[in-house]
């Protein structure tokens, strides 16, 4: 497991990784981008579930945005349950607009329109996952989780963060700690 919390305790700016034996469905073999995590809660958006249901095509047409001149490929994503309808893009750091929040060296946050008329016009960031909704945790109940044996975090990458595979995610992320998931239990204890 990955030790490397923040000197604060916290963990914006890691994964997590949700262990065999999730009980959640929703969160079943899940990695969660933290975004935000203090004593007043967690915030983050799951980086490996592509919606079906919508394209970005569809997303900029319902948005009335004017697409440019390249077809842009870009998957929406299952963020998580929390506020499905609102759009989070998780995005590398060359692209700074009021209302991005940079989580770490190499990812940052925006939640405006402007992100997505610049993506669809060509522009924007390089690396960016286009996500609806987002994971929340009140105060307190991701740790529980953590201490449940819900989750293992793990330092995020950018590489692993952008990496189009998203079948991939969930066992590089657990290879990236040491991990083989095939020896995982799906019960926890304590010794």
């Amino acid at each position: 497991m990955d030790l490397s919390i923040r000197r604060d305790g916290y963990l914006t700016g890691h994964l997590l990784v949700a262990m065999p034996g999730m009980s959640d469905e929703r969160f079943a073999r899940s990695v969660v981008f933290l975004c935000a995590h203090s004593e007043e809660g967690a915030m983050g958006i799951v980086i490996n579930r592509e919606l079906e249901s919508l394209t970005f095509e569809e997303l900029i047409e319902q948005l009335d945005l004017k697409p440019g001149g390249t077809r842009v490929d870009l998957p929406v994503q299952a963020g998580g349950p929390v506020e499905t309808g609102r759009g989070f893009v998780l995005h590398s750091v060359d692209y700074r607009h009021e209302g991005t929040l940079v989580v770490g060296e190499d990812v940052a946050l925006t939640a405006t329109v402007d992100i997505l008329r610049a993506i669809a016009q060509g522009e924007g960031p390089r690396r960016r996952i286009l996500a609806l909704g987002y994971a929340g945790w009140s105060p307190g109940q991701l740790e529980a989780e953590i201490r449940a044996n819900g989750w293992l975090n793990v330092a995020a990458d950018a590489d692993l963060v952008f990496d189009p595979a998203l079948d991939e995610k969930w066992e590089r992320a657990m290879a990236k700690i040491g991990v083989d998931a095939r020896m995982l239990s799906t019960s926890g204890g304590h010794a």
